[in-house]
């Protein structure tokens, strides 16, 4: 495989909803292009980028998978370009993966079910290729199925999209006689056998779709013409644009974002691939046509620093994704940004102020790597076993340093309690969870000081049971899922001022310490504030640490149900001491009474997490949907019409949502999606209180009485 210049690369992001056959439609381009000996099917386990045996199982993609072809372009000369695709998830649960690796992409292919057209994730992907201002395109797949319509996918889009979606194919035939498209540009009839190979024969357009092909082309030259002051005086002289001027002029309206294209395959019936490839081949954008930008600092921050995707320019990739192999070890996927990489390169990660040798530059071909000796700009490639790069960093030339912003993942959104099943097991959770954390952005691991509980906490329970399957299976580590737990505090709504007084005497040596400290709330969020008001030394300055030590011990364990106390402020004001009897432990014990004495006036209360909850659902569902958040003592903030769909906002207690994903698919047949954010903390009603301190306080005074 030979290393390609940046004007022949096209970096190219396959998005779209769960279901619309993103991995299917790469794996039939890459029989096409001849870049595979077989053509691999998703339902028999052999596409190219869901190698993943979790993803072979579950037959859809749980994380990003890369691919390549090599296919010629009309517009170069006729000499072949490097097309790298960019598989990504389509499941909401998954969606963080997606938002991750796009990121890499120069152009994104949004796939569209020709049956059912925009969809939840459809829109979702769209807002991520505007956040990062790329190019896009829309391919209508399965439209060899029944009930596929070229017609109600148009309207589903453009009243989602707007008037720039605009095909740029028409279908010929439908559902099972899908046979060919017109190509609206070049006004040529492409003709395919099903099961074939992907190659068409270009035909003059068939007589009973002239009129309709005319009327198309039309539409096309008027969009591609309203947006370029010399193709529309053009326009108006000549009544159209010659298909000489029109070609480039499409190509720049695509990359302008002024248009977005409509195309049409049938991944499983091989029908209109080689149309699609030679769009992405002769239209799509080269990484140099594609802004980027670094900065000075770390994150995103700092001063901004240009830099093109230019072999001249100083050497600098970004890594955007991770994987942790159990037999190759850590494969980072890069994308070159600037500069030539080649073999044996000895880079700084600037992220991380370390070295790094990358030898074995290789390209990925699905679970294959290929060694190659270098990479230009714009180009994607692989390394393995570099000892400390992850996701999100940057590395290069030492003398020219700067870093890419990565991607903002939202938190997690759901917790679960895991329980080793073995000692064994718990011995190696640990390394196991860690490593797949490697590759898995959205996954969060911990334990809880309280519980002594391990917590996974990721986007949804299907992501949750993915990972414990992955432990499983690779690390041989067994766990048992138990409910999510809620992490509720206490706080205090009143003010108290309370004495601590420990005094003990049993020979020798004594403990003695007095403190006199001032409690009070403050505002949601500030968590513990300690304040040394001590004058005239009625407590050394030595001693007043211990004070706060023991209030804040004492407050992780709780007052009302053994959940942390937060969001209060104590004034240690006074207290006595004794030069012999005193020490550091006597003056904990005292911060602690002064605490537990003070709660029984200051009026603890318990609080939740309130989540920002975003659901995304056809419209016709909505009014169900905001009755039902409402039910769940939700607090509607909003809703947004597109389209079809409609997108609920509301602030929902985490309590209540601890079930809402699989209600959501029953209630909706599965249409809807969401995604749930933290937001704050808020008291809990009086009667729902009590039930939770009734459940929670045996548990907490039994851990009292271990520690004690």
């Amino acid at each position: 495989m030979k290393a390609y210049p940046t004007k022949d690369i096209r970096n190219v992001g396959i998005v779209g909803h769960g279901g619309t056959g993103k991995t299917q439609l790469v794996s039939s381009l890459l029989h096409t292009a001849g870049m595979t000996p077989r053509w691999g099917k998703v339902a028999e386990g052999t596409a190219v980028t869901d190698w993943d045996e979790e993803e072979i199982a579950r037959k859809i993609s749980l994380q990003t998978g890369l691919a390549y072809a090599e296919w010629p372009c009309t517009l170069c000369g006729g000499g072949n370009v490097k097309i790298n695709f960019i598989d990504l998830p389509g499941y909401g649960t998954f969606i963080n993966e997606t938002k991750a690796s796009l990121i890499a992409a120069d152009a994104a292919l949004i796939t569209v079910d020709a049956h059912v057209g925009a969809q939840v994730t459809t829109e979702k992907v769209w807002d991520f290729c505007t956040e990062y201002d790329i190019p896009r395109a829309f391919v209508l797949t399965w439209m060899d199925r029944e009930l596929a319509s070229f017609e109600r996918s148009m309207e589903s889009l453009e009243q989602t999209f707007g008037r720039n979606v605009v095909p740029l194919q028409l279908p010929i035939g439908s559902e099972r006689g899908f046979r060919g498209v017109i190509d609206l540009v070049g006004m040529k009839a492409h003709m395919y056998t099903p099961g074939g190979d992907g190659k068409p024969k270009i035909e003059p357009i068939p007589q009973a779709l002239e009129d309709d092909a005319k009327q198309a082309h039309e539409k096309l030259v008027e969009m591609v013409a309203e947006g370029d002051d010399e193709l529309m005086e053009e326009f108006f002289r000549e009544g159209t644009i010659p298909i000489a001027d029109l070609i480039p002029g499409v190509r720049k309206a695509i990359v302008a974002e002024k248009i977005f294209p409509v195309l049409m395959v049938s991944s499983a019936q091989n029908v209109g691939t080689a149309s699609l490839l030679t769009f992405l081949a002769d239209v799509f954008p080269h990484p140099d046509e594609h802004a980027q930008e670094g900065f000075k600092d770390p994150g995103g921050k700092g001063d901004r620093v240009e830099r093109k995707y230019d072999d001249g320019q100083p050497l600098s990739l970004f890594v955007f994704k991770t994987l942790a192999d159990p037999f190759a070890g850590r494969i980072n996927y890069f994308k070159v940004k600037s500069g030539v990489l080649k073999n044996d390169a000895t880079l700084s990660d600037f992220t991380r102020n370390s070295q790094e040798r990358f030898q074995h530059i290789q390209l990925v071909q699905g679970k294959q790597l290929t060694e190659v000796g270098e990479l230009h700009a714009g180009d994607i490639g692989a390394i393995a076993k570099l000892k400390e790069v992850y996701t999100g960093d940057t590395l290069g030339d030492k003398a020219a340093p700067l870093f890419y912003k990565p991607a903002q993942i939202p938190e997690p959104s759901i917790t679960f309690a895991v329980e080793p099943k073995t000692r064994a097991d718990e011995d190696k959770i640990g390394v196991g969870i860690h490593k797949i954390m490697e590759e898995d952005c959205a996954l969060k691991f911990s334990r809880d000081p309280q519980t002594k509980e391990f917590l996974l906490a990721g986007s949804g329970q299907q992501h949750i049971e993915v990972v414990v399957a992955k432990l499983h299976k690779r690390y041989h580590v067994d766990l048992t899922l138990k409910p999510p737990k809620v992490p509720y505090r206490e706080t205090i709504r009143g003010k108290a001022d309370a004495e601590g007084k420990h005094k003990k005497q049993s020979g020798g040596h004594g403990q003695f310490g007095v403190c006199r400290v001032k409690f009070e709330p403050v505002e949601r969020g500030k968590g513990i504030e300690f304040v040394d008001d001590v004058f005239g030394g009625a407590i050394p300055r030595n001693w007043i640490p211990s004070v706060e030590k023991g209030i804040r011990d004492t407050a992780i364990r709780g007052f009302l149900a053994g959940f942390p106390m937060t969001d209060f402020r104590a004034t240690l004001y006074d207290g006595k001491y004794h030069d012999v009897d005193s020490s550091d432990m006597a003056f904990q014990i005292a911060g602690s009474l002064a605490f537990k004495e003070a709660m029984k006036q200051a009026r603890p209360a318990l609080l939740e997490p309130i989540m920002h909850v975003e659901v995304y659902a056809p419209d016709q569902y909505s009014g169900d949907l905001m009755g039902d958040l409402s039910s769940r003592r939700g607090r509607i903030s909003g809703s947004e019409v597109r389209g079809h769909n409609v997108i609920i906002k509301a602030l929902v207690p985490l309590s209540e949502m601890l079930s809402y994903a699989t209600d959501l698919t029953a209630k909706t047949q599965a249409r809807a999606t969401y995604s749930m954010e933290y937001s704050h903390y808020d008291y809990v009603p009086n009667e729902l209180a009590d039930k939770v301190i009734a459940s929670h306080k045996p548990h907490a005074e039994h851990l009292v009485e271990e520690e004690a």
